[in-house]
């Protein structure tokens, strides 16, 4: 018999370590043939600590809200052949995961993230494979066109088209980076992907670099995600081990080797060109364009740059063809995106659906609807850049061109919930205090405005408001 632990951020938050503690304790104890495992997080962040069992003879039980007491009852009654019912998985939350269509988050829950032997069991790295051994770089970057890759990031920017700009950009030297600086209020979803299933954003960069002519790569990921920094550099090094990173990977002419860079938490290195200047050491501030990334990014170079969404979107792309991909989701907005649902919302956690999908399925069908006695009021969408959608805007399809039209954006896919107890001028100020904060201060009108901005925000959430701020803070807005 084997136990596998949910051990992504939140289940370690939850207690998912005691729950380990107890159990290997009880193991002992009792001299048991039970092994234990580690898995991410599968994305039911409200049901936490999640522990699977998996039976000799094959069958899995999932159990839910774990603690160190009722793993000893759950191992216990297992042994004797019985389920222990108490804790089960409900069937309501079960048919909530199996409804989605996982992608980007198909292993994340399911393999252990710090064995790169369970990554290649589920077909992994044979994508890679694929593109060096029988596809040419131009191949890969047409596959990618077709399919209708967007980036995952916010700016749904076709992805084939950075791809293409940077291998036509003059010059033998040439990078890939992976932005894991994801700074939005409320958004987990490539913290969890580098958590639950790193190798497949590895592969994805390592696919995306043969096909522009890269043979260096760096992921910039926040310094405030510890454990996915860890394990990413196990992964890194277990896959340097196997033949996948290095050189002539898997006996071909292709090579190329990973770094990782911690950034220091400025929101505004999510942008390429700031994020950049971080790698090379200097101060994170956006330029002004052209030139484009593409065309001179780090040091100088043609760069490629993506969120970690995207990159884990191209493994299964290159395997299973860019019409699978193109079959899910609207046209114009093909394939599935993740969210992070927070906020006054029953199940919080993290889901992905297709794109196109309404926000009345995400919240009620998926979200559980709103928790306590409260009724939906509004939700914020696309980070602080973004916007807010209200109750009559629920039947919006959630893809890009659809959201644009609304005066929201997509974003990093963060869905923060809030209901009518909620003030929408105290989550004005709220936003604004964190824009203002970061504030790269390059510019004149953002440096200042948002300081202005927040100023009469907070007069007016204090009581002191006049109605000519109204009239003030939208010529500054738009400004």
């Amino acid at each position: 018999m084997r136990l596998i632990i949910g051990k992504g951020s939140c289940g370690i938050a939850a207690g998912a370590d005691k729950v380990s503690d107890a159990a290997e304790k009880y193991i002992k104890k009792n001299a048991l043939d039970i092994t234990i495992g580690v898995t991410g997080c599968i994305g039911m962040c409200y049901l936490e600590p999640i522990v699977d069992v998996i039976t000799d003879n094959g069958e899995k039980h999932t159990y839910v809200k774990v603690d160190a007491k009722n793993i000893k009852d759950i191992i216990s009654d297992e042994l004797e052949g019985k389920i222990c019912e108490k804790y089960l998985i409900p069937e309501e939350d079960k048919a909530r995961l199996d409804g989605q269509t996982r992608i980007a988050l198909r292993n994340c829950g399911i393999i252990n993230p710090e064995e790169i032997d369970d990554y290649i069991a589920k077909g992994g790295y044979k994508s890679i494979e694929k593109c060096v051994k029988t596809l040419k770089p131009e191949q890969v970057i047409d596959i990618i066109k077709v399919s209708g890759l967007a980036g995952r990031g916010g700016a749904g920017f076709p992805t084939w088209f950075k791809w293409n700009a940077a291998r036509n950009a003059a010059g033998t030297k040439k990078y890939t980076i992976c932005n894991a600086d994801e700074g939005d209020p409320g958004a987990f979803m490539d913290r969890s992907i580098m958590e639950g299933d790193p190798h497949k954003m590895i592969e994805g960069m390592m696919i995306g670099a043969y096909a522009v002519g890269a043979r260096e790569g760096y992921i910039y990921v926040r310094a405030e995600y510890p454990l996915a920094i860890s394990r990413l550099k196990r992964a890194i090094s277990q896959a340097e081990e196997s033949g996948l990173l290095g050189d002539h990977i898997l006996g071909t002419d292709f090579s190329f080797r990973l770094h990782i860079n911690r950034g220091a938490g400025a929101f505004v290195c999510g942008e390429g060109s700031a994020l950049t200047a971080s790698i090379e050491g200097k101060r994170g501030m956006p330029r002004v364009k052209p030139p484009r990334t593409v065309e001179q990014g780090l040091f100088g170079k043609p760069t490629v740059l993506n969120n970690v969404e995207t990159f884990a979107n191209v493994p299964m792309i290159i395997n299973k063809g860019a019409e699978w991909f193109r079959s899910i989701g609207p046209e114009k907005s093909p394939g599935t995106k993740a969210f992070a649902l927070t906020g006054s919302v029953r199940h919080t956690g993290l889901i992905e659906v297709p794109m196109g999908t309404t926000l009345r399925e995400v919240i009620y069908d998926i979200g559980g609807g709103i928790k306590g006695d409260g009724a939906f009021k509004a939700v914020q969408i696309g980070g602080p850049s973004g916007g807010c959608l209200v109750s009559k805007d629920l039947d919006v399809s959630l893809d890009f061109d659809s959201l644009k039209k609304m005066g929201a954006m997509i974003g990093s896919g963060g869905l923060v919930v809030m209901d009518d107890h909620t003030c929408m001028v105290e989550v004005a100020r709220f936003f604004m205090n964190f824009t203002q904060n970061e504030s790269c201060g390059k510019c004149v009108p953002c440096r200042e405005g948002t300081k202005r901005m927040l100023e009469i925000l907070e007069r007016i959430v204090a009581g002191n408001g006049k109605l000519e701020d109204l009239d003030l803070l939208e010529e500054l807005a738009n400004m």
